[in-house]
């Protein structure tokens, strides 16, 4: 599925939210690394988690999976420690957080392996890992500062130095791997932390699995070494980030109910309850899930320094209510899948949208309806999930080119677009 031509429809029903993306890779990852057989249940194999899954077994572990109900999955995880070097490559393809979360724990092996990927993951920054290298004389070489990435060298439990505004995936995945070392070790946060939900995520994580992590106000991360992963029965939440799709397809469609969510997450992006309910849209908590009813939204400022995954969605709705949003503090999304930021200001602009970028934000000027149009997903799932969302306020139909990119991280989305009524073709 390429292209993809959606007639203009209000969407409605009950939706199941995808497990947790976020969370499934870190509960492999301590599972991985228990010594011992894991239980995770509730899996969608997204092309990410898959990535995560094959790296994880390059450093020795088994698993088997068993299918639930329709694409979910659990998996069996046999951990295995010590690490054993069973590859020396490990093809992240597009999943910055499989990159970011497994560098130091190959780290700890002291074999050389070389990381690659493809599409934007070959240039996205790993400049705060190199700077620990340097410092631990860890031997390294890329491909003029992008992937592929060969390391060769052990780390050492020690004191690290780490911007908290560049990505808070570095700072997991040393949270994975420290406690596996002989030395204790701290994390210093030098600059204000963003994306703190992501954070408390592997900490809780963590401690699901036996790992304890001190936390003293964000700022600085102690960790205990010599600890010991113990093997769990784990079940992976509801994903906000998918759920955020259908929340807004409600508000600006009609009625949709997402369930298989947790209203009590530590997710971050759980926040965007509080952003529909700060720009007036009708969301309810109620017994069956959470409920997202057709209203007028209106414009407000929105800082997305805690939850950038969601501008794209954010931007789309702000297109479709009235008066100006403006969304600050999203500097960082430019360094994702795609330059978000411009990727989806363009897009939606080709649409009728007014969106004018900035350097780290957008200023958004609402309309009841956009045009309609053909616009390009910049082979970045959120951006397809969003435009296929605007479409539900299009005079005319939408064509998204390369839609199937949605399969990242969403592979049953535009199975769920049509279940709640969604037309297209393609």
């Amino acid at each position: 599925m390429n292209n993809i031509k959606i007639v203009p429809s209000e969407l409605e029903g009950h939706i199941s939210i995808p497990p947790s993306k976020s969370i499934t890779h870190r509960a492999i990852i301590c599972a991985g690394l228990s010594n011992g057989k894991s239980h995770i249940e509730n899996i969608i194999f997204s092309e990410d988690i898959s990535a995560t899954l094959e790296g994880m077994s390059s450093f020795g572990i088994k698993y088997e999976k068993f299918k639930e109900d329709r694409d979910r999955y659990s998996l069996i995880i046999e951990g295995k420690t010590p690490l054993r070097a069973l590859s020396t490559t490990i093809d992240c393809r597009e999943s910055g957080s499989t990159l970011r979360f497994l560098i130091p724990i190959a780290c700890i092996l002291g074999k050389e392996i070389t990381f690659t990927g493809k599409g934007k993951l070959i240039e996205r920054p790993l400049d705060e890992y190199y700077k620990i290298f340097d410092k631990q004389n860890i031997p390294y070489k890329n491909l003029k500062g992008n992937l592929p990435l060969r390391i060769c060298g052990k780390l050492k439990g020690d004191t690290f130095s780490l911007r908290g505004d560049v990505s808070s995936q570095f700072i997991s995945g040393l949270m994975f791997a420290l406690p596996l070392l002989k030395e204790d070790s701290k994390i210093i946060i030098s600059t204000d932390l963003e994306s703190k939900g992501y954070v408390d995520l592997t900490i809780d994580v963590l401690n699901s699995f036996g790992i304890k992590i001190q936390n003293n106000d964000y700022r600085e991360f102690f960790i205990e070494g010599n600890q010991k992963y113990i093997p769990q029965t784990y079940k992976v939440e509801g994903d906000f980030s998918q759920a955020s799709f259908w929340l807004v397809a409600g508000l600006l469609g009609n009625k949709i109910t997402c369930t298989d969510i947790n209203v009590s997450s530590l997710q971050g992006d759980k926040v965007i309850l509080d952003i529909i309910k700060n720009m007036g849209g009708n969301v309810e908590i109620s017994e069956t899930g959470i409920i997202a009813k057709k209203s007028k939204t209106k414009g407000t400022i929105i800082d997305v320094s805690q939850c950038p995954d969601l501008v794209p969605i954010l931007a789309t709705l702000a297109s479709l209510s009235q008066g100006t949003t403006r969304i600050i503090n999203a500097a960082r999304v430019r360094i994702k899948e795609s330059d978000r930021l411009k990727a989806i200001s363009t897009e939606l602009n080709k649409l009728g949208a007014e969106i004018t970028e900035l350097e780290d934000g957008l200023i958004i000027k609402g309309k009841e309806f956009l045009n309609g149009g053909e616009v390009d997903s910049w082979k970045d799932h959120r951006i397809a999930m969003a435009l296929a969302v605007s479409s539900i306020r299009c005079l005319n139909p939408v064509i998204i080119k390369d839609s199937s990119c949605v399969s990242k991280s969403y592979p049953g989305f535009w199975d769920d677009f049509r279940a709640l009524g969604g037309k297209f073709n393609n």
